[in-house]
């Protein structure tokens, strides 16, 4: 259990430095109201996701190890739908209803495409 939660929390370490510096990075680059950077970052870890579930199938089959460590330490330290939310509301109460929602529309349905073109590309169906 120890080695599990060291797995998680490493790659939850990795993950959340990640998030940080690209939405670092695109906070600098496109000075705009549109949450870019977690909109970028939860799309990525989507697709992200979606490859390392269709690798587990092929490559991590029976090693819980790789799975922990990269799609609940690394991808959930990386996703940031808490700040989705957070970032939603604040374009509601700054009355940006236009941007809110095309986020929530562009995050849901590119999020699971994204997850879905992953799997697919992972498994050689694409």
């Amino acid at each position: 259990m120890i080695k599990n939660l060291l797995l998680v929390g490493l790659g939850g370490g990795i993950g959340s430095m990640a998030r940080y510096l690209c939405q670092r990075w695109f906070s600098l680059q496109y000075l705009h109201s549109f949450p870019w950077g977690t909109f970028a970052v939860n799309m990525a870890g989507c697709f992200l996701i979606g490859i390392f579930w269709g690798l587990s199938f092929k490559t991590f089959d029976g090693n819980e190890s790789w799975k922990l460590f990269l799609m609940t330490g690394l991808c959930g330290g990386f996703t940031t739908f808490s700040a989705f939310s957070l970032e939603g509301i604040g374009l509601i109460r700054e009355q940006k209803l236009l941007l809110f929602f095309l986020y929530v529309a562009g995050s849901v349905i590119g999020g699971l495409l994204l997850t879905w073109i992953g799997m697919k590309l992972v498994r050689g169906n694409l």
